[in-house]
């Protein structure tokens, strides 16, 4: 039996420590009082053995209440997307003494079908994960991409704090040669009278720029978002009945849609949330350019960053909420311009990266494995990328059979081969999944000092 250094904790009159068995398993240990923990058997000492349960990781947190996550607020923050389960203690090295706080829970319903994982799971594994690091700083929940009244109460029984709301769905189409008249009969007469009542002859002075509505762009805007806000609101209304006025982190999130939104849309949506006393702690446009999945940022990197500050100054206009990047991880050359746009109010979202360096380890230590899952991959790309915004082009890719062992970790800094294999993660884990997460676990120092080094540049870039 082998402990964790880092766990270990005496709190009020017990000693709880993270172990790791001769055959693998990780088990709590406790030696104190051990009542209300499933055990699994005694130690020669006297200690009790717990294995990690969800039953288990309630009492712990009922205990132990830095492992309970909790509302972030209007600070610095990173989600940090795990798709395995196994990253959280890499991910606390990542963000360790850098101010920048947090997700370590954070995962879509999309990822949950994919990964096979349940709110809880995710949740759990997480907690479990910041007990092994001994982290005993602030963490958040994110229950990522929502897009349902049903999606939500798995995670509100399960005690997530943040709540990203996706309501893309809900998102009109707004063709640029639509006429007013067409524009006004998309609405009814109450809406067009109450939205000219809130918007008509106002303007709004944000930093050195003057926005203000005229009849066309107040319509536009209404017709594009007005249902969108409407779905938030309400979804925001059942947030806050479950909770029972605990605080909750509110994240509006449009970056999955077909345009940018622009500065004086953001306006419209920020000023519709705040007319219903909606509270945002961080919204998503869709920012120019593109965002894919696991590569740099493609686009005018100049046009960008004149898009950022104007969005930046509509944010300080409401209070300061955060500005957030969604598939925000490997784009560095953005984090810069942004945290400083921003002013440090920026939410960066990352997931897919983490999946990455785990089978860039897998790469060096089994690459066996790693041949199975890629070629795995690469079959089921043509499927996998229909739900994702990538632009990889499998033929550009070295053939596998022609490539040495010593080759196979350098894929992973291919951009092509980074998105095939980013976005076949479900179909990798579905078949391959117990042995990816033994070699992680045979390795697991190696992966999360890759994930310190990777993410925690993530963070050194989004200092102000």
């Amino acid at each position: 039996m082998i402990a964790y250094p880092a766990s270990i904790v005496a709190h009020e009159g017990t000693r709880y420590t993270l172990v790791r068995l001769a055959s693998g398993e990780k088990a709590l240990l406790v030696e104190g009082r051990a009542g209300g923990f499933e055990p699994l058997g005694q130690t020669p000492g006297g200690g009790v053995l717990c294995p990690l349960t969800a039953a288990n990781a309630a009492a712990l947190r009922a205990r132990l209440p830095w492992l309970n996550p909790a509302p972030l607020g209007r600070r610095a923050s990173i989600g940090l997307g795990d798709r395995l389960g196994l990253a959280t203690p890499g991910h606390a090295r990542a963000v360790q003494g850098s101010g920048t706080l947090p997700v370590f829970a954070q995962q879509s319903v999309r990822e949950n079908a994919r990964t096979g994982r349940t709110p809880q799971q995710v949740l759990d594994d997480a907690a479990w994960g910041v007990f092994q690091s001994g982290w005993q700083g602030p963490w958040g929940a994110d229950a990522d991409h929502l897009k349902r009244a049903e999606d939500l109460p798995p995670f509100l029984a399960s005690g997530y704090t943040f709540f990203t709301i996706d309501p893309g769905e809900h998102v009109q189409a707004v063709e640029p040669a639509e006429t007013p008249d067409a524009l006004r009969a998309r609405l009814s007469p109450a809406e067009l009278a109450e939205l000219r009542a809130a918007y008509r002859g106002r303007s709004y002075s944000l930093d050195s720029l003057t926005l203000s509505f005229d009849e066309e762009s107040l319509l536009r805007a209404a017709v594009k978002y007005g249902r969108a806000v409407e779905h938030a609101v309400r979804l925001y209304r059942q947030i806050e009945r479950s909770l029972g006025g605990k605080a909750f982190d509110f994240e509006l999130s449009v970056d999955e849609t077909g345009q940018p939104t622009s500065p004086l849309e953001h306006l419209f949506i920020a000023a519709e949330l705040d007319r219903r006393g909606v509270r945002c702690t961080s919204l998503a446009p869709r920012f120019v350019g593109a965002f894919e999945k696991g590569v740099e940022y493609i686009g005018d990197l100049v046009e960008l960053e004149d898009h950022m500050a104007r969005h930046a100054a509509v944010t300080r206009l409401f209070g300061g909420y955060k500005l957030s990047l969604h598939s925000g991880s490997d784009k560095f050359t953005v984090y810069g311009p942004a945290a400083g746009h921003t002013r440090g109010l920026l939410h960066l979202k990352t997931a897919g990266t983490s999946y990455l360096e785990a089978l860039r380890v897998v790469a060096r230590r089994e690459p066996g494995l790693f041949r199975r899952i890629f070629t795995l991959s690469l079959e089921c790309y043509p499927s996998e990328r229909a739900s994702y915004h990538v632009s990889a082009r499998p033929e550009r890719l070295p053939p596998l059979d022609m490539l040495f062992d010593v080759a196979l970790p350098g894929l992973l800094d291919h951009p092509d081969a980074r998105q095939v294999l980013h976005v076949a993660y479900g179909a990798a884990l579905a078949r391959h999944g117990a042995e990816l997460r033994a070699a992680l676990l045979q390795n697991e120092e190696e992966y999360a000092a890759a994930l310190a080094e990777h993410l925690g540049r993530h963070v050194r870039e989004m200092r102000v």
